[in-house]
Order: C-alpha cells, then structure tokens, then sequence
C-alpha cells in the first residue's frame, strides 16, 4: 500500500472528495498516512497516528515509499509555532508538526501534569474550527489530542472515542491538571471534551479556547451566568 506525507502546514481532511463536503479532521505537517484512494484531484487516507480516514487535496501530500518511511526520525515541533527553512521559503508550523530534523528546543516542564496544563494555556483564545487540529483553529477534541501528542501521550480523535481511554473519577474535587472531562448532550451522547486545570477550572474548545469552571453540574460560563454543558465524567488518562 502507499503511503504519503502531508508536504502543507496543515491540510483538511474531508468526509468526500469535495471542496463542499465536511471537514472531519486535519493532517499536519509532515504527519504521514496511507494511500486508499486516488481520484484526480482527490486522495483518501488513512492517517497513522489515529487511524482517521479521509480525503484530501492530492496536491497537499506527498506520496513515499515504505522503505522511505521506515527510515524517517522525526521531531516534534512542541512550541505554538516554529518558523523553518525549506527549500522553497520560509514555512510556519503549527505545534504538533513532526519535521526531519531538530525542532526548536521544547519548553515542557519536567512535571507531566503541569507540563500538559501549561501547554493548554498556550491556546487560550485560538478561534474553534469543526474538525480543527492545530494550533490555528482546533475543535475540542482536536485541542486535546494535540495537546497530549507533543506529551506523548496518544488519545484518539473524536470525543466518543476519548472517553473510553483512562480511568473514572467518582467525583469533580478529585480531578487534577490534566484530567479529561467529558460532556453529554440531551440523549446522553458525548458531545464535548476539555482539559482539567487547577482547582477545578477546565481549559476547552468552544466559540474559541477558554477557561471555564466545572462544578458538578458542568461548565459555568460566568460571561453567560449559565451552565453550558453538561457534565457525564472526569477520566485520568495519564
């Protein structure tokens, strides 16, 4: 099977081979995946790292050979964004790129948890995008994901998929920086997903990047006075 590396700093992802059709993930740069499909314009992936499926712009990756791929030794870009040389021009990437040679130094602190909050804070105020996984625009479980990849730590894409990662906590005063906590909607599907800070604020995805508080209930917006979603469970995933 071919496989392929997204060669643009980021790259929709999208339900069918269409400019129209709905995007449902990103590809970052130099994150790799296999080639299903090729229809002209259109190519449909498998990305490696979580296993999403998807179409692209054919002209936004890079097809390579197995071999080639196997002898690749990335790095992570960990700061918000990093500026690198290319050989058509200067490019900046988002947080979360996988290059071919040395990133910029990471800023991580040694303690994991603290590390995971502190990098989360860096997004505060990044606008929301449906199917966004970079440090440009990023829906809630996109942020999370991100977040928890430059830790190395692997969560899955969606939501629905999170929450069965971790273990329960029984209740909200346990929770600790870097817990994932999930959000339920009417018929009792997870629909939202943010992560724990300290005393009992949450950093998450919605309208844009923020911090809320989480009690019991859900999350307080005290912008709006209200409750906006509806809390289902708190999960350690580390």
């Amino acid at each position: 099977m071919d496989k392929g590396i997204c060669m643009v700093t980021v790259a929709p992802v999208r339900a069918e081979n269409s400019d129209k059709a709905e995007i449902v993930t990103e590809i970052l740069f130099g994150e790799s995946a296999d080639i299903l499909e090729v229809n002209k314009n259109w190519t449909r992936i498998r990305m490696h790292y979580d296993g999403y499926e998807g179409w692209m712009d054919t002209k936004q990756i890079r097809p390579v050979q197995e071999e080639e791929l196997a002898r690749r030794k990335v790095t992570l870009i960990t700061e918000d964004f990093a500026s690198v040389m290319m050989k058509d021009g200067k490019t900046l990437l988002s947080m979360g790129s996988e290059v071919e040679f040395p990133a910029v130094a990471s800023r991580r602190s040694h303690d994991l948890r603290e590390s995971i909050a502190l990098t989360a804070r860096e997004f505060l105020n990044v606008p929301y995008l449906w199917g966004g996984k970079s440090f440009f625009a990023v829906d809630c479980s996109g942020f999370t994901q991100l977040v928890y990849k430059i830790h190395e730590v692997k969560l899955p894409r969606d939501t629905s998929q999170q929450v069965e990662v971790g273990e329960s906590l029984t209740f909200v005063e346990e929770s600790r920086p870097g817990d994932l906590a999930f959000f339920e909607n009417a018929e009792g599907k997870i629909i939202h997903v943010g992560i724990m800070l300290e005393n009992q604020k949450i950093i998450h995805a919605s309208g844009k990047v923020r911090i809320d508080t989480l009690d019991s209930t859900g999350i307080f917006n005290k912008e709006l006075n209200k409750h906006t979603h509806k809390l289902r469970v708190i999960k350690n995933v580390l």
